[in-house]
């Protein structure tokens, strides 16, 4: 083990935005730069989430990494080993609270964490556990992705069916990016008054 490694003090990455942003295929990116800086790398994805893979995180541009899947985020502190280094978990805003203290938890103890998932519903409200994880991260990435309506950047999930849950795991059967001016909810609401 390099002196980089013996005094790594651990940290918190988030990769947020809204879907179709990018945020799995730049987590992918920055694992795949972790693998070949040979340092012990874990990844993992919400069992909820088997749109693409079973077995691999998977963005929208089919790109792949192999992960392990869980049904509660505290269930990444079994698989933790005394050479993991990096541990990226996707889609995190569907694990629930219990998320800040996990990575907490893993900075506390050395390892670098990199935090993909959903910062605003698709009513545009912040979603937990991700406003919790951006006040306590060292670094920050917020993507945009494009407008289909007008083309403009886009901060915003528009869910093209209407009502249900909050959670819907679907793609572009069931969403798309939308900017703030052209995102609504539900009977065609605006999401910002203008």
């Amino acid at each position: 083990m390099n002196e980089y490694r013996e005094t790594n003090r651990g940290w918190i990455e988030v990769v947020c935005g809204p879907m179709f942003s990018g945020k799995s295929e730049e987590l992918i990116r920055r694992l795949r730069r972790a693998q070949i800086a040979r340092l012990g790398v874990l990844a993992f994805k919400p069992r909820i989430d088997n749109r693409y893979s079973e077995d691999s995180i998977a963005s929208h541009s089919e790109q792949l990494i192999p992960c392990i899947q869980i049904e509660k985020v505290s269930e990444i502190m079994d698989h933790i080993r005394p050479d993991t280094e990096v541990v990226g978990i996707d889609e995190v805003q569907f694990l629930g609270p219990e998320a800040l203290d996990v990575c907490r938890d893993l900075s506390a103890r050395g390892i670098r964490v990199i935090c993909a998932g959903l910062d605003m519903d698709y009513r545009a409200r912040p979603w937990p556990p991700l406003p919790e994880l951006l006040a306590i991260a060292e670094y920050i990435t917020k993507m945009a992705a494009i407008c289909m309506v007008c083309g403009n950047p886009a901060s915003r999930t528009q869910r093209k069916v209407l009502g249900g849950d909050l959670v819907l795991i679907g793609s572009q059967d069931s969403y798309e990016a939308r900017c703030r001016r052209c995102h609504t909810v539900d009977e065609g609401v605006q999401t910002e008054i203008f």
